[in-house]
């Protein structure tokens, strides 16, 4: 039983981890307080019965923001309370979901709920990590039988040396960021990113980490012995018929490889066996034909021998093509076997970028990917609605995959918005769609550093030997025992994900695996250079044309004009959106290009400082009875006196010169209200005459006068 309340320390990565039970949320299964530097998290675990009919174990994983940990209350005027889960919120809550989730016995089927909730926010140290360690805890507190616990920590690396869990503003300066979970002696689950790191970099970060984790296991180990724990439930194993598991193999024979190949319906088949076996539960038919078939697809994969013929380290066939949508920013479909991604980049002005509100505060995103697998693509009918957590997720890894070899907002200064719709699935959507993404944005003409491709790889095992899989299907993934995902360019590796099936990897498996994958993604590199090797020289005539230009900071307001006037007439005149930032930045944008150079040209012709002496070719915007007004420059104007329009008597500027005639003027003087006075400087369309002889004042205009008294 639990103690009533009990809490354990230890130091993690030079900063203290607590673990605290009892005392709160009373009526969980069990309920843990964790707490790193000022980040805190409440972690409870509910079960219940299961559910009949089901075949398989509903484990649900709910990570619950709160704005209040970072001492927020929701932007919204309308909406304050925390709405459905934000895209981050999911993508933590499937690190910890592929952390736990293999170490549940296979048999059992209650139903599982872990809540972790966001207590405390310091802006420092990242929640996912400590909910992860937190969440193993609960687990070894609670009656649900779960063979961990788990150690978790993050992992960074600065010129050759590792350090555990990295604060935020540490991951700036680091060359990796990787999340490990791990177990003593293998590793469960890894989520990160590398800045085009080596197979040496990531293999190291990983050893390190497990041996950090080992530090936590042992922590938790010892809280949970001496907090307390439950009796665990029990739970009935799964029973196989051993005569209808026969009956269903000599049946199956000829159609398992057929199968296999996926030239027959796994769906139909099994309908087919449920009606033919009909005095069996169908539950159970259903179960007895999957073990059959996954059985059936192991020994074939550790006999070195695929389902499609393929050697163990094989590619499937690829197949590329860019420019295929005529009116789309960038566009390029990917194919390697069943699997095929269309991938669409789409340009737009920085006022586009993506704001993101957490209890961290809020922040910008200019890249941005969205992945979508429609039903169609695996040949099933299906809801369409929001997207699934798989697809956010997968969306995300691709981003972090793609990251490293976009251009900085200086060197091109759009938000950038991918979509990669899945055609047709066959394994490995997510590596396909990195590959269609990094092809089109070489089409839409973004300076990306270098192409980045990805590869899925898989693992069996039999007792002490395994063997890797290069480019897994979708029946050696389902079959398989891990989905090991490497991205990278040649130079190396920005992004790699872990999901197991078993309990975990060795340091040999994942260092075999890391070099197959180098190879692979090598090859598919080549096969990618050689679909298109550069950016475009030009971004499509359909994309907004972007400039960046900079002011000073005191020029902002000649810019903006009174109550907005000069802003909107620029926008007015030239059909493109200016943005001006409060540090001088002025973000130009529009469809058509002579429109962005004559917003820049008045941009700048309002920011630059005249001087006296300079001389310009203008136009009359205005005449008046004292002078004219010339544009020497796009939206700055200066004064022509009366005086400085001829050496003769001028007794009408109107006789002189007419709206919208081109002059030639000097600059005579800047006032002290910044206003420009000019001179004319006479053409063959005016009227010529000498200057006129400067002749100082005379003196006695600078005598007082008498008075008349």
């Amino acid at each position: 039983m639990l103690k009533t309340k009990f809490s354990k320390s230890v130091e993690i990565g030079e900063k203290t981890l607590t673990l605290q039970a009892g005392g709160f949320a009373g009526q969980t299964d069990a309920a843990v307080l964790g707490q790193y530097g000022d980040t805190m998290v409440l972690v409870t675990v509910v079960s219940a019965a299961a559910r009949e009919g089901i075949d398989y174990f509903p484990l649900s994983i709910e990570y619950v923001e709160r704005l209040y940990a970072g001492g927020r209350i929701k932007g919204s005027r309308w909406v304050k309370r925390e709405g459905r889960p934000s895209d981050e919120a999911i993508l933590k809550g499937r690190i910890i979901d592929r952390s736990i989730r293999p170490l549940f016995p296979m048999d059992y089927k209650n139903e599982v709920q872990v809540v972790i909730t966001i207590l405390s926010v310091d802006l420092e140290n990242d929640p996912d990590v400590l909910s992860l360690i937190t969440t193993s805890a609960a687990l070894m507190l609670s009656s649900v039988p779960w063979n961990g616990p788990v150690g978790a920590v993050r992992v960074g690396l600065k010129e050759g040396t590792y350090f555990t869990n990295p604060i935020n503003a540490d991951l700036a300066f680091s060359e990796l960021e990787f999340v490990v979970a791990s177990t003593k002696e293998k590793v469960l689950m890894i989520e990160g990113q590398g800045h085009e790191s080596s197979n040496e970099a990531v293999e190291g970060a990983v050893e390190y980490a497990k041996k950090e984790a080992a530090k936590v296991i042992d922590f938790i180990n010892d809280f949970v012995k001496e907090a307390g724990v439950k009796e665990k439930q029990k739970y009935e194993a799964g029973k196989i018929d051993p005569e209808l598991k026969k009956a269903i193999e000599k049946k199956t024979k000829d159609q398992l490889e057929p199968l296999m190949k996926k030239e027959l319906d796994y769906n139909e088949l099994a309908a087919a066996l449920i009606e033919e076996f009909k005095d069996y539960d169908k539950n159970l038919v259903a179960a007895t034909f999957e073990k059959v078939v996954e059985e059936a697809t192991k020994a074939l994969l550790i006999s070195g021998k695929r389902p499609d013929g393929r050697g163990v380290d094989e590619i499937r066939k690829l197949n590329m093509e860019v420019g295929i949508l005529p009116r789309t920013h960038g566009s390029a479909i990917f194919t390697r076997g069943q699997t095929q991604v269309l991938n669409v980049t789409t340009l737009g002005a920085p006022s586009l970028e993506q704001l993101i509100e957490s209890a961290e505060g809020e922040e910008s995103k200019r890249f941005i990917h969205h992945y979508s697998m429609p039903p169609y693509s695996s040949g099933e009918t299906g809801r369409f609605g929001t997207p699934s957590r798989r697809e956010i997720g997968h969306g995300a890894l691709v981003e972090r995959a793609l990251e490293p070899v976009i251009p900085s907002a200086d060197k091109f200064p759009y938000t950038i918005r991918l979509v990669s719709e899945v055609l047709s699935s066959n394994g490995s959507t997510s590596m396909a769609s990195t590959c269609s993404s990094s092809l089109s944005l070489m089409d839409a003409g973004v300076p990306i550093k270098a192409h980045v491709a990805g590869i899925a790889m898989g693992l069996i095992t039999d007792k002490d030997k395994f063997t890797i899989l290069t480019d897994i299907a979708g029946i050696e993934d389902h079959s398989g025992e891990m989905d090991f995902k490497v991205a990278g360019t040649s130079e190396g590796i920005t992004a790699v994900q872990l999901d197991v099936k078993n309990d975990g990897l060795t340091n040999e498996m994942i260092k075999e695996t890391l070099s197959r994958a180098k190879v692979a993604r090598l090859f598919i590199l080549e096969k990618m250079n050689a679909c298109i090797s550069q950016p475009r020289e030009k971004v499509s005539q359909y994309a907004p044309k972007v400039v960046v230009i900079h002011i000073p900071v005191e020029k902002i307001g000649e810019v903006i004009g009174p109550g907005g006037k000069m802003i909107r007439r620029i926008i007015e005149e030239t059909g493109c959106n200016v943005e001006v930032e409060d540090d001088g930045s002025v973000n130009v944008s529009g469809t058509n290009e002579e429109g962005v150079k004559k917003a820049i040209a008045t941009i700048e012709g309002l920011t630059r400082e005249v001087k006296p002496g300079e001389e310009f070719e203008g136009t009359v915007k205005r005449v008046q009875p004292f002078g004219a007004f010339v544009e020497i420059m796009p939206g700055k104007e200066g004064l022509v006196h009366v005086s400085q329009m001829s050496t003769e008597f001028v007794d009408d500027p109107g006789k002189l010169v007419s709206v919208g005639q081109k002059v030639k003027v000097r600059v005579t003087e800047i006032d002290e209200l910044h206003r420009i006075n000019l001179s004319m400087l006479f053409g063959d369309d005016i009227k010529k005459a000498k200057p006129r002889e400067f002749r100082p004042p005379r003196k006695d205009f600078d005598q007082p006068r008498r008075p008349h008294w």
